[in-house]
């Protein structure tokens, strides 16, 4: 008889304090839901905003503007008519290749940044911002602009380090930014070209 008390009491305590681990655990938000309430765009502006931007890198500068499309009238072909309305304008005049162009400028309107931090100007140099890997500068149609300034990845190379409009000669609040803007950014000229030559190919000898 004494045995099944002390079983009775020890059940009664095990749903106890099983009692109290669920209703202490529910009581916490979840992880996930605060890690996005911490997320923030690094601008406010929309892909259709941007109406010109210059990608300057060590390797080169490139300047894109939007244009306004006109289709002549009498125009039949279709396959010669520009459907992007990107036009690259430095280092030279050409049709802009619209998926490069999409895919920065879906970053910069969509891109989020979950942690930055406060350091005095003077520590520029070891977040590679001193000299960026690259400056993205922004023109929207209202005439306003916005200025991303990339350096190096982080230790695990999950992020960039980043300056967001940064302000002159004050402390820097730098942001870790998606790597995606590696991949968007550092780009061979041919690839921001609409129009890339064709690789040549050698005429096959014919058998003898």
């Amino acid at each position: 008889m004494k045995f099944q008390r002390t079983s009775l009491i020890l059940v009664f305590a095990a749903l106890a304090l099983g009692g109290y681990v669920y209703y202490t655990e529910s009581q916490k938000p979840p992880q996930v839901d605060e890690a996005k309430s911490d997320e923030k765009p690094l601008f406010n502006f929309k892909e259709q905003d941007v109406q010109a931007f210059t990608v300057q890198t060590p390797k080169q500068t490139i300047a894109f503007t939007k244009t306004v499309l006109t289709v002549p009238a009498n125009q039949k072909d279709a396959s010669k008519i520009n459907t992007s309305p990107w036009l690259m304008t430095k280092p030279e005049s050409a049709p802009a290749d619209e998926s490069s162009i999409a895919f920065l400028l879906n970053l910069l309107a969509t891109a989020n940044s979950d942690r930055s931090f406060n350091v005095p100007a003077a520590r520029k140099s070891e977040f590679g911002l001193d000299q960026p890997s690259a400056t993205v500068e922004i023109k929207l149609a209202n005439q306003q602009n916005h200025r991303l300034v990339i350096g190096k990845p982080n230790f695990n190379r999950n992020f960039l380090y980043a300056l967001v409009d940064p302000p002159a000669n004050q402390d820097l609040s730098v942001f870790l930014i998606p790597i995606n803007f590696q991949n968007a950014i550092d780009r061979p000229l041919l690839e921001w070209k609409r129009d890339k030559p064709k690789p040549s190919v050698s005429p096959t000898p014919s058998p003898k």
